[in-house]
């Protein structure tokens, strides 16, 4: 899916071990963990396979990581209003070319020209994913 699946690569824990440190930093997200255990149930022989699969799934605090990623960074970004400064925080490209990949992406039909409106659009949508994709995301962020 390219940029969105790299956001949801830096965001989203990638093994159980990390998944279990971002609930310990969200202690909300660590009661909703149990969203994961009807899938193996459903196809008991699949457990091995379904295992890595549902560490996406737990509820991840998408502002929590991004705090502390800003902490260890030292960077002052604006990552709640800028989709430029988010995807800087994540490390990956923020460039306008970069921006219009995701606009595509994510079906922007605006004009990729005017970049303040595609900003504003973009970074709503990538917290509305986020959301939809297992991310406790603050409700003044999403849609």
């Amino acid at each position: 899916m390219g940029i969105l699946s790299n956001i949801f690569h830096k965001i989203f824990p990638s093994s159980q071990g990390a998944a279990q440190n971002s609930s310990q930093a969200a202690p909300g997200a660590q009661q909703r963990a149990p969203q994961p255990t009807p899938a193996p149930a459903s196809q008991p022989a699949q457990q091995p396979q379904a295992a890595p699969a549902a560490a996406p799934m737990q509820r991840v605090d998408v502002e929590a990581v991004l705090n502390g990623m800003q902490q260890q960074s030292g960077q002052q970004l604006n990552w709640r209003t800028s989709i430029v400064d988010l995807l800087k925080l994540l490390g990956l490209d923020s460039s306008l070319q970069a921006r219009k990949e995701l606009a595509a992406e994510l079906h922007y039909t605006g004009d990729t020209n005017d970049s303040a409106s595609m900003n504003i659009w973009l970074h709503r949508q990538v917290m509305n994913k986020l959301a939809e994709n297992g991310g406790k995301v603050p409700a003044d962020l999403k849609d």
